[in-house]
């Protein structure tokens, strides 16, 4: 099969598609005929250094997948051949998405919502899982609570407002003006401009904080937070800033959920979430995907289609 590799660490110049050996489905997995993988700054992160992944003997990159059942392995019962499915493979273990096949546990994937295409659908599983977790699991936002999302109009920002919203929050998201139509479309009650205000000037009384930037972005969070509030970084553990009395900061990192996906899917199908594709090209372009979203403007999210 074709698969996008790493040569070595490093710059985007270093992804390469080469032909690899198919995998085979184990007890518990499935066979996954890949038709888009989505892109993740997480890839480019791991591409250029390795970070938290574990490696397999060809280094691959890529978690997010949409695709169609090819093979089921001994003890699966909840897919067969021929099912649509979506998914986050074993991360952060190397999943290699970035290839024609990927085996993934069973309960690492859920069927693919029918409203969405393939290229949507793989849009969704890191950066949705990511703030359904950070936001429904560690901070059980509930109707009324003021929840500020800062990058809204980024891969997990964008999910993040509407997970927020579909859970009966008010929400403010940041982001740059050209950014703004399409962060009230999705469902913000109020936008800042960042690069014109200070958002702890024009926001107070947040209970919850979704921060995907951290460094001073999370410090400054603090500041907006009543008492009882919750700031909920991505970026990683150090970008964690000593939380004051009365509010609780931590640091979460997305994990493969069957049924958290199943929420994202029933979300999908109910009209409250929907993904915002910027930018789609060809699996053999990968390096491309990577070159433009280190420039860190791409609103919304990525996707690799798989021929």
């Amino acid at each position: 099969m074709r698969a996008v590799v790493v040569e070595q660490w490093g710059g985007p110049e270093n992804l390469v598609e080469r032909e690899v050996e198919r995998p085979e489905p184990g007890v518990g997995e499935v066979l996954v005929r890949v038709h888009a993988a989505g892109v993740n700054p997480v890839d480019w992160k791991t591409r250029a250094g390795g970070a938290l992944i574990e490696w397999g003997a060809v280094p691959a990159v890529g978690w997010d997948v949409s695709g169609t059942v090819e093979a089921v392995g001994p003890g699966v019962g909840i897919f067969r051949p021929g099912d649509e499915v979506f998914g986050m493979p074993l991360f952060p273990k190397q999943a290699g998405g970035y290839a024609q096949y990927v085996v993934s546990p069973a309960r690492h994937l859920a069927p693919k919502p029918a409203s969405l295409t393939h290229v949507e659908a793989a849009a969704l599983p890191l950066a949705a899982l990511t703030a359904w977790q950070a936001l429904v699991d560690v901070a059980d936002v509930r109707p009324g609570e003021r929840v500020l999302v800062h990058a809204a109009a980024g891969g997990v920002g964008h999910l993040a407002l509407q997970i927020a919203k579909a859970r009966g929050a008010y929400v403010i998201g940041t982001a740059s003006a050209g950014k703004h139509e399409l962060v009230r479309e999705l469902g913000a009650d109020e936008v800042v401009d960042y690069r014109e205000t200070r958002f702890e000037d024009v926001v107070s009384d947040v209970d919850v904080v979704l921060d995907g930037i951290g460094g001073e972005t999370a410090e400054r969070s603090l500041e907006v937070l009543r008492d009882g509030g919750r700031l909920i970084t991505l970026p990683g553990p150090d970008d964690v800033p000593a939380a004051r009395a009365g509010v609780r900061a931590i640091w979460v990192l997305v994990e493969p959920d069957h049924l958290g996906l199943r929420e994202i899917a029933a979300l999908v199908e109910q009209g409250k979430l929907r993904p915002v594709v910027d930018v789609v090209v060809p699996l053999a372009e990968a390096a491309k995907a990577h070159v433009i979203g280190e420039r860190g403007r791409t609103t919304g999210k990525m996707v690799l289609t798989v021929a």
